[in-house]
């Protein structure tokens, strides 16, 4: 059995997205870890002014996931958050023990 941890992600998406396209694009996500590890929490915390302008956007709307996944699999969720069209930043930490 792979090694796994607790790790938290939190996503910001673009503010142009509809309602519904937030609510697909969580869900996707949460999908998408619930694949390979188990989702603890999702925490929408809405549309928030950015500390500094992302391709002149000044607002984006931020997403916490709190999660169990195998070790090797946050590299691959980062490589995928990073191709994404519509997520403008992505961090991923491993939380501590």
């Amino acid at each position: 059995m792979a090694l796994t941890r607790k790790y938290e992600t939190v996503i910001i998406l673009k503010p142009s997205l509809s309602e519904e396209e937030i609510a697909a694009q969580v869900e996707k996500y949460k999908n998408l870890i619930a694949e390979h590890g188990t989702v603890e929490n999702v925490d929408e915390w809405g549309k928030r002014k950015l500390a500094y302008e992302i391709d002149d956007e000044t607002e984006g709307y931020y997403v916490q996931y709190n999660y169990t996944a195998p070790t090797d699999f946050p590299a691959e969720f980062d490589r995928l958050l990073n191709i994404s069209d519509v997520v403008m930043r992505s961090l991923i930490v491993e939380q501590g023990k």
